[in-house]
C-alpha cells in the first residue's frame, strides 16, 4: 500500500488550522515540502515540543513524503528561538542530504502559511491561491508525525494539547481524542482562578469554548484566561455592535491596512476600506468586499493595529460567508504579487504582540507529557476537518478496540476517517461516537 492511501486509512488530517486532509496534500506533485515548526499563535508549544522530542521519527516521516511525492528537497522551518528543537532537528537531517533548516525570526505570524513560504523559499503565493500554486506543500509538525505512525501503521487516535494560561501547571499533553476540556484542565494542575474562560487555539485565531468540549484532530491548545480578559471579550462583541463603532469611531488611520501580513506581501487586501464599506457603503468598487476572501483573520488588525478596537476580520468573516452563500467567487485567484518594500520593518515582534495582549505574563513553558492518560469517556465528533461528516460504521452497544474504525466518509466523498481512540463500549451516536471505558 502506497503512504497516500496508508495515510488515508489512518485518518491522518492536518493537526491544526482548518484540518485539511493530508492524503489530499500528499497528492500534489511539489519540489519542495515545507514542514511548519513556527508555532504560529503565542503560548503554543505542540510543535516546538515534539520537534524536541521525536526529530528522529520526523525526518523518517519526511523522508517518506518526499519519496511519495517526488519533491526534491524537505525545509524544516522553526523559530530562531526553539533551540532545543534546531539541535535536534539538525542532528537528525545529518542523514538527508535533500532536507535543511530554515530559522525564522520571532514574529507573528511566522506560522501563516503564505508568509511562512515566502520567508523560506522567497516565493509568493497568488493571492486567494494556496502553496502548491508555486511548487509548495505545507505540513506542521505534528500533522509528519502522524504520517510517519501512519507509516508504522498507527491510526491518529492520540492529539498533542499545549494547556496554559491560568493554570497550574502548564503542559503539553497527549491524550486519546475526544477528551473533553475538563479531563484537561485537571492534567494541567486545575485553574488558578475560579471565575475563567477558555479559547480553544491561540490566543489570536482561537474560538472561545466550554469545559464540556472535546478535543478533535485539530485541537491545538486550550487557554485558560480569567474572567473579562481582554481576549476573551473581544470575542464576544456582536458583528452589529462591530459595524456600529465602526461608523462612529473608525478613524481612517490605516494601521490596520498597513500591519496586514497579507497587505505587506503584496495581495490586494485593504481592511480600512473594509470597514468603509460596511460602515458607510463609501465604496468605489465591488472589491472591497470581494477582498475579504483574501484574509488569513490572523487577528492583526483587530487585536495590535486598530487603535480604536475596531475587527475589520469579524467583518472579513460575514463577507466571507454571505458571498459564499451568494454564489460569488473569489476574483483575485493567481494573481502575481509581490511584497511591499516596507514588510521588513512592519513585522510584529512577539513579545510585542503578548504584551499588547496583556499575556506576556502566560509566556511560560509547557513541557512535554507522554504517559498514557485513560479518560473514562471520550466524544469523537464525525466531522473534525475538512471535507465531508464520516458515516458511523458501528452501532450503539458495540464493544470497540483502541485503533478499530468506527467511522468513514460515504463512498466517493472527501473526508476522514476515524478510530476508536481508547477501549470501549458505544453509548451514543449523533453527531459524534461516545464511547465509555470498559
Amino acid at each position: 500500500m502506497d503512504l497516500v492511501e496508508t495515510v488515508r486509512n489512518s485518518g491522518v488530517v492536518g493537526a491544526g488550522g482548518a484540518g485539511f486532509l493530508t492524503h489530499v496534500k500528499l497528492q500534489a506533485k511539489p519540489d519542495t515540502i515545507l514542514i511548519n515548526g513556527a508555532e504560529c499563535e503565542p503560548l503554543l508549544r505542540v510543535d516546538q515540543e515534539l520537534a524536541a522530542a521525536h526529530a528522529e521519527r520526523l525526518a523518517q516521516g519526511l523522508a517518506a513524503a518526499l519519496e511519495a511525492t517526488g519533491a526534491k528537497q524537505g525545509i524544516f522551518a522553526l523559530k530562531n528561538k526553539y533551540h532545543q528543537a534546531e539541535t535536534a532537528l539538525n542532528q537528525a537531517v545529518k542523514a538527508y542530504p535533500n532536507m535543511r533548516l530554515c530559522l525564522l525570526d520571532d514574529r507573528y505570524p511566522a506560522g501563516d502559511e503564505q508568509v511562512l513560504v515566502y520567508e523560506t523559499t522567497g516565493r509568493v503565493v497568488p493571492p486567494g491561491g494556496i502553496p502548491p500554486a508555486v511548487g509548495v506543500t505545507v505540513l506542521n509538525v505534528e500533522t509528519l508525525y502522524n504520517v510517519a505512525l501512519a507509516s508504522q501503521g498507527q491510526p491518529v487516535i492520540i492529539k498533542y494539547v499545549t494547556v496554559t494560561g491560568a493554570v497550574a501547571k502548564p503542559a503539553t499533553v497527549a491524550v486519546p481524542l475526544g477528551t473533553n476540556f475538563a479531563d484537561l484542565l485537571e492534567l494541567a494542575g486545575g485553574p488558578t482562578t475560579s471565575r475563567y474562560g477558555l479559547i480553544d487555539g491561540g490566543p489570536l485565531m482561537g474560538k472561545l469554548a466550554g469545559i464540556g468540549d472535546v478535543v478533535t484532530k485539530t485541537t491545538k491548545g486550550i487557554i485558560v484566561l480569567p474572567e473579562g480578559h481582554s481576549c476573551l471579550t473581544t470575542r464576544q462583541v456582536p458583528l452589529r455592535a462591530q459595524i456600529r463603532r465602526a461608523a462612529a469611531v473608525c478613524c481612517n488611520c490605516r494601521m490596520c491596512t498597513d500591519l496586514c501580513p497579507r497587505y505587506l506581501l503584496g495581495h490586494p487586501l485593504e481592511p480600512h476600506r473594509s470597514l468603509n464599506a460596511a460602515a458607510y457603503g463609501l465604496v468605489d468598487s465591488a472589491a472591497h468586499y470581494t477582498q475579504a476572501y483574501l484574509c488569513s483573520e490572523c487577528g492583526v488588525c483587530d487585536t495590535f493595529a486598530c487603535p480604536m478596537g475596531l475587527s475589520p476580520r469579524q467583518l472579513h468573516q460575514e463577507m466571507k460567508r454571505q458571498l459564499a452563500a451568494a454564489g460569488v467567487a473569489n476574483p483575485f485567484r493567481d494573481r502575481p504579487a509581490a511584497p511591499r518594500r516596507e514588510r521588513e520593518w512592519r513585522r510584529i515582534p512577539s513579545a510585542r504582540l503578548l504584551a499588547r495582549l496583556n499575556l506576556s505574563a502566560y509566556n511560560v513553558p509547557a513541557p512535554l507529557r507522554e504517559e498514557e492518560f485513560q479518560p473514562a469517556m471520550v466524544t469523537i465528533p464525525l466531522k473534525q476537518g475538512a471535507g465531508v461528516a464520516a458515516q458511523p460504521t458501528v452501532q450503539a452497544g458495540a464493544y470497540v478496540n483502541r485503533g478499530q474504525v468506527i467511522a468513514e466518509p460515504p463512498p466517493g466523498k472527501l473526508g476522514s476517517i476515524h478510530h476508536a481512540s481508547i477501549d470501549g463500549q458505544v453509548v451514543q451516536i449523533d453527531q459524534a461516537i461516545t464511547i465509555k471505558a470498559v
